[in-house]
């Protein structure tokens, strides 16, 4: 999993998946408490994504709110996309929406 930051966005890179969520979890946390401003996560280099890398998310957008921040998730991938409806995550946590070329 690769991490790189710009401002208050945070890219993701790679499979978020139980190998890697200590590793966005400590990322995201970090990135939240440094930025008084709402917090963009982007997932369009993500490849794959498994449970226990959308309850990271889940929980991380709850933090977010509990502390006056907005974690809005960017560049979701159908797969990432389908995975979140399964889940349900998508109810819990703000994704923008698609880009539609034009």
């Amino acid at each position: 999993m690769e991490i790189y930051t710009d401002g208050p966005m945070l890219a993701l890179a790679g499979d978020f998946d139980v190998r890697s969520t200590w590793q966005v979890r400590n990322a995201l946390y970090d990135h939240l408490a440094s930025h008084p401003e709402d917090v963009v996560l982007d997932l369009s280099e993500v490849d794959t994504i498994d449970v226990t890398a959308l309850k990271v998310l889940a929980v991380a957008s709850r933090y977010a709110l509990g502390h006056g921040h907005h974690l809005t998730l960017r560049g979701c991938r159908p797969a990432v996309r389908r995975m979140m409806l399964i889940s349900r995550l998508n109810r819990m946590v703000e994704v923008a929406p698609m880009d539609v070329p034009a």
